[in-house]
């Protein structure tokens, strides 16, 4: 809901009270924003605007200003939480973006590798985790709820020197038990309670806050990756280019699709990443070149990540003062470079 403010001329402040955001989100939306209404004038004390302007401006916002991204595979072990890392510390480190990491994964892999096992622990004993916020959900209606967004949110996470721009939301084992709950969940007062929009609700306020959000999703299209969809602009696949790990991919096409049609907005394909891939090995260049040539699958980045032992270890919570140490210096690094880059392109080409 908008605020109406009693002159006819605000302020950054008296925007950003209308649209109960920080300035910090009103600077980011004049700066990315074309739609931002122009200042009436430029004084001392900063711009102001048409209050009109800028109440229609925030009634026309629906989508947040960030980019954001799903990544998901029903097959385990494809790379996927190495890959959604290294976009997040590449993102930040080498392209000097603000990234926001949600962790849905009830495997906790990318939380590990981030804040390390021992501070992910403590933050699970104490409640603060992603599963937190769905087990308020299904929680007794006289109970009140225990999910505390900045407790929760974990700032500049990354073991990287680098790396100063990534905050992450933290999953938990308990996401497992939460998944088959939330479909049994009380459906509210007048239907208001959605199971998939328990996420979008609870973090809604601090996404434009961040130049890209990138969703770890669960192997699987429950009631929590939809959640992370519900959210997402479009969905990037990694995979090792073989059967078993591309079987799945028209599946959650056609699963996401369907989620979006039902909502009336578009989720779009926006690509899959080849990883652990082995440039002589026959069955990886025979799938790739089956994936590139099936017109009904997303597009294929050209940017593939090798099978390499120093990409593995990345996967591990260890400090390192640059990404190319951590990634390697024999072309890891910047095999994960150029696949960052291309993925810009593509999701800036989305927006």
């Amino acid at each position: 809901m908008v605020d109406e403010p009693s002159d006819d001329l605000v302020g950054l402040y008296e925007v950003a009270e209308m649209a109960h955001v920080s300035r910090t989100v009103v600077a980011n939306w004049r700066s990315r924003d074309q739609r931002f209404p122009p200042p009436v004038a430029d004084l001392r004390s900063g711009p102001v605007f048409n209050a009109a302007q800028i109440r229609r401006y925030l009634k026309r916002r629906k989508k947040p200003m960030a980019h954001v991204i799903a990544t998901i595979n029903l097959k385990g072990g494809v790379g996927k939480t190495t890959t959604t890392a290294a976009l997040a510390e590449i993102l930040s480190g080498e392209f000097r973006k603000k990234v926001l990491v949600v962790d849905l994964d009830p495997q906790t892999n990318l939380t590990t590798v981030l804040i390390g096992e021992e501070r992910w622990k403590s933050l699970n004993d104490q409640g603060h985790t992603l599963a937190t916020l769905f087990t308020d959900a299904i929680r007794n209606e006289n109970e009140s709820a225990r999910f505390d967004l900045e407790k929760t949110l974990q700032r500049q996470v990354s073991p990287v020197s680098d790396v100063r721009s990534v905050d992450l939301l933290p999953s938990s084992l308990d996401l497992i038990d939460v998944q088959d709950r939330l479909a049994s969940m009380s459906s509210g007062k007048f239907y208001s309670n959605n199971p998939t929009d328990l996420l979008r609700r609870a973090i809604k306020s601090i996404l434009d806050d961040y130049d890209y959000v990138l969703v770890d999703c669960p192997p699987n299209l429950g009631i929590v990756t939809l959640n992370g969809l519900r959210i997402s602009d479009g969905y990037i696949i990694p995979t090792i280019p073989d059967v078993l790990s591309t079987y799945g991919i028209p599946q959650i096409q056609t699963r996401v699709k369907a989620f979006a049609d039902n909502l009336g907005e578009e989720i779009t394909e926006v690509g899959i990443v080849i990883t652990k891939y082995q440039a002589a090995s026959t069955v990886h260049r025979n799938t790739v070149r089956r994936l590139e040539d099936d017109a009904k699958l997303p597009v294929v980045f050209a940017n593939k990540i090798p099978q390499a032992n120093k990409i593995a270890e990345s996967a591990e919570f260890s400090s390192h003062s640059t990404l190319r140490q951590k990634y390697g210096y024999q072309g890891e690094f910047q095999a994960f470079r150029n696949f960052v880059e291309e993925f810009i392109e593509a999701v800036e080409d989305i927006a």
